[in-house]
């Protein structure tokens, strides 16, 4: 087999400043970042990885696709009072609809296959 080229490996590392602001409905959204490898793939759709700030809640959000994500550092807890720590591992089937929070910030390796729906106005 060939090296792998650099058109053919992208490496960027957690600790870099490659982070982009989250947006939501095409807004930035305060406290949250991600970074994204795949720039075919909108925002926050397919593979990446996801960080909220200490005191961070996200908006009100419906999964139209099943979503999954480890959750690598930090504390989370959804609406209903579930919480997620270091290690869990998370499957989120399509339709489900919440909100997350964190006290402490939490950082997520996240897969997601299609956009999540904006609930805000809705809930």
């Amino acid at each position: 087999m060939d090296p792998i080229g650099p058109d053919r490996r992208l490496v960027v590392n957690l600790e870099g400043d490659d982070w982009r602001t989250f947006e939501v409905d095409g807004a930035p959204s305060s406290g949250e970042t991600i970074l994204q490898l795949d720039d075919s793939q909108p925002l926050g759709v397919g593979f990446h990885v996801y960080r909220m700030a200490p005191g961070t809640e996200t908006t009100p959000h419906e999964h139209t696709g099943d979503e999954q994500y480890l959750v690598l550092d930090g504390d989370l807890i959804d609406h209903d009072g579930f919480a997620y720590g270091p290690g869990d591992l998370v499957l989120l089937r399509r339709g489900t609809r919440h909100n997350s929070r964190t006290v402490g910030g939490c950082t997520l390796a996240v897969h997601i296959a299609t956009p999540e729906r904006n609930l805000t106005g809705d809930v």
